[in-house]
């Protein structure tokens, strides 16, 4: 007699064959304690960015202060996160990504931004500016890639290869020197130089500078 199978034995027969759906990705569940003061540093470059957009509108110089305060308050952050995920000895491919965003706005966007409420608005001062940002940007894509071959097969990176984003600090705490003398816009230091009708702030190439350093070649060994 040929036994037909029924629809419940069909089902539980072949139920261990189906696959299996992979949980729904969870911000929250995927967050560690480190990735909370990595946020710290992207809300402080962004309050830092609204600091300096006060000043290009109200003209008052403690906005700059802030700016500047909030970006060295970043640094202190993201240097905690690194402290705290090895303490915890959690990382994760998102916490990496997190902190290359963090670091673009707090050590790229917002001290282009604080050189431009500074004064260096020029044509020439936006192409430079951009460049340092891009750089930065750059930076951080090429860390994230060569990670793993920069750490010599260990579980962490030997050293750097170009300067880290986050050394902007000292243009940042260079322009707070320079606020504090009043040294802004058109007493910005070095003055301005004018070609084919458009303005340039020969300071705004320490920017230059800087970003060059990030994508070069120079090995720093971390500390």
């Amino acid at each position: 007699m040929t036994h037909v199978p029924t629809p419940e034995s069909a089902a539980v027969k072949y139920a261990g064959t189906r696959p299996r759906r992979s949980k729904p990705f969870s911000m929250i569940r995927e967050f560690h304690l480190a990735d909370w003061f990595t946020l710290g540093n992207a809300i402080c470059g962004m309050g830092a960015l609204f600091s300096t957009m006060s000043y290009i509108h109200t003209g008052e110089v403690r906005h700059i202060y802030f700016a500047c305060a909030l970006v060295l308050v970043a640094l202190v952050f993201d240097v905690v996160d690194g402290r705290v995920a090895r303490w915890r000895q959690t990382s994760s491919a998102m916490g990496r990504e997190l902190d290359s965003l963090a670091d673009v706005i707090s050590f790229g966007v917002a001290p282009a931004m604080i050189a431009y409420g500074s004064g260096m608005q020029g044509f020439f001062d936006r192409i430079v500016l951009v460049y340092f940002v891009a750089c930065g940007v750059s930076r951080l894509a090429r860390y994230n890639v060569t990670a793993e071959a920069l750490s010599d097969g260990g579980d962490k990176v030997k050293y750097f290869e170009g300067t880290p984003i986050p050394t902007s600090v000292l243009l940042v705490f260079l322009l707070s020197v320079a606020a504090s003398l009043g040294a802004l816009g058109v007493d910005l230091w070095f003055g301005a130089i004018t070609f084919a009708g458009l303005q340039f702030h020969p300071l705004v190439l320490l920017f230059a500078v800087s970003g060059s350093l990030m994508i070069s070649r120079i090995k720093i060994p971390k500390l």
